[in-house]
């Protein structure tokens, strides 16, 4: 998934104040940098952060929560926390609805017949429904309709996501997908499309996750591939009487348990403080979840495992967690934040790599004041990879943005997505698409950034709050 876009509108409420009572500054040392200068280097000439990417997309493959396969790379996370050498391997359980796709397809009837190409959006039940579709041009348009007006119709939302480095478009692309389905049910549709959340003109529906307003009942509810949206928007502007058949084989199944699972390089000095990086586990069902986000988990354990190899270790204790669930709704995020809520504190900083391996280009932390000469020195060490700072930039990313709501403080290395979303949710999401050069550079910068926040002197402003 990709959550920071919704999240950097927030960003400013993440970001630490100082105490009242003054505190000595954060700092990180010339011979810590030093160490980084070395470790950098090392980074981008090893290959270890591929060799997890490729394991986990190729002996796991698609990994959908609550499947066979999320049992299976819990297990491969175990495993390949203890081949890479982590000091201390454990699971901790996240429990989810589960939710599955066994099939999908739609077609235009009538004199213009001809298939479309769609992918059920997560949390849709399972359907056939037959109807006229009407057209809107956003969601604002949808909610303004009244309701009955689109009794036995099928709404479709033409909403086409915006490109950027950043992915800010993602936020009014995702909220559509949240919130199309139930503004459909109040009009009285009986089935919701829409333009997929995605940048690219692949003939591939973007998949993820929708909710229903409680008291409404769900509609079969999918997001078009792009080129498909623009052909029904032509056939209903040629035709307003265009009826389309929505057939879905979907849904609920139960309650699973799945596993954030979490590896450890023991800190040399201060042990029980934890510098946390990550990413999640699981994927979308329709691709091999190469970029999101078997990426962040090769790019994280691969961190950690470098600095691990370092004749000295640092401070504090690295901590790697494989977040379960993501996709669905911060699964694992939540119960983390929910299993070590009192725990805050003694987490000095936590970063996560959930927006694909695009070049790391923007660096930003919201820590208290008195440690914001040490990011500085952060940013100094990240400077020669291409990575500048960027203050008031960034946000949490997905997973770790529920323990900074609580108080932690947290990093943010923005990949830059310009691309990331044509391949998002979607069959395209495959290993070809990753670049073994592009992510020693991320792999270079999360140990870089990992290491000397682990080395650092004094705090970055983590403690619990309301």
């Amino acid at each position: 998934m990709r959550l920071a876009p919704l999240l950097f509108a927030l960003a400013a409420s993440f970001v630490l104040a100082t105490p009242a009572a003054a505190q000595q500054p954060t700092t990180i040392s010339d011979a810590a940098l030093a160490t980084a200068a070395e470790l950098r280097a090392t980074a981008l000439r090893d290959d270890t952060g591929w060799q997890v990417t490729e394991s986990l997309t190729t002996e796991v493959g698609p990994r959908l929560a609550g499947s066979e396969a999320d049992a299976r790379a819990v297990e491969w996370a175990k495993a390949k926390f203890a081949e890479l050498g982590f000091d201390k391997v454990w699971t901790e359980p996240v429990t989810f609805p589960k939710w599955e796709r066994r099939g999908q397809s739609a077609e235009v009837l009538g004199r213009h017949a001809q298939p479309l190409v769609l992918s059920a959006l997560g949390g849709s039940p399972g359907g056939t429904v037959e109807g006229v579709v009407v057209r809107f041009p956003d969601l604002a348009s949808l909610e303004q309709a009244r309701p009955g007006s689109l009794a036995g119709k099928i709404a479709f939302v033409d909403y086409r996501m915006e490109r950027a480095r950043d992915g800010h478009g993602y936020g009014p692309a995702s909220r559509l997908r949240g919130a199309g389905p139930s503004a459909a049910i109040r009009a009285g549709a009986s089935a919701f499309l829409m333009r997929s959340a995605g940048t690219g003109n692949q003939r591939f529906g973007h998949t993820g996750i929708t909710r229903f307003a409680e008291g409404l009942e769900p509609i079969p509810s999918a997001a078009l591939a792009n080129p498909d949206a623009d052909q029904l928007a032509r056939l209903v502007a040629l035709d307003p009487g265009t009826r389309v058949r929505v057939s879905l084989d979907c849904g609920w199944d139960g309650e699973y348990t799945s596993q954030n699972v979490i590896g450890e390089i023991t800190g040399s000095s201060r042990p029980d403080e934890v510098v946390l990086i990550g990413g999640h586990l699981d994927s979308w069902d329709e691709g091999t979840g190469a970029i999101d986000d078997a990426a962040g988990i090769g790019i994280t354990m691969a961190a950690a495992r470098l600095i691990a190899d370092l004749p000295e270790r640092p401070a504090r204790t690295i901590r790697v967690v494989a977040f379960a669930n993501e996709e669905q709704g911060l699964h694992g995020g939540f119960a983390y934040a929910r299993e070590h809520a009192g725990e805050i504190a003694t987490h000095a900083i936590m970063a996560e790599s959930d927006f694909g391996a695009g070049r790391i280009y923007g660096f930003d932390a919201g820590v208290a004041d008195h440690a914001k000469d040490a990011i500085a020195r952060i940013a100094e060490a990240l400077a020669p990879l291409g990575v500048e700072w960027r203050p008031g930039e960034g946000g949490p990313e997905s997973d770790i943005g529920p323990f900074a709501r609580a108080g932690a403080a947290w990093a943010w290395l923005g990949h830059d997505g310009s691309d990331y979303f044509d391949l998002h949710h979607t069959p395209d999401d495959t290993l070809d698409k990753i670049d073994p050069a592009t992510l020693r550079q991320n792999i270079a910068a999360y140990a870089v950034f990992t290491y000397l926040a682990a080395q650092a002197e004094g705090d970055f402003g983590s403690a619990p709050r309301e």
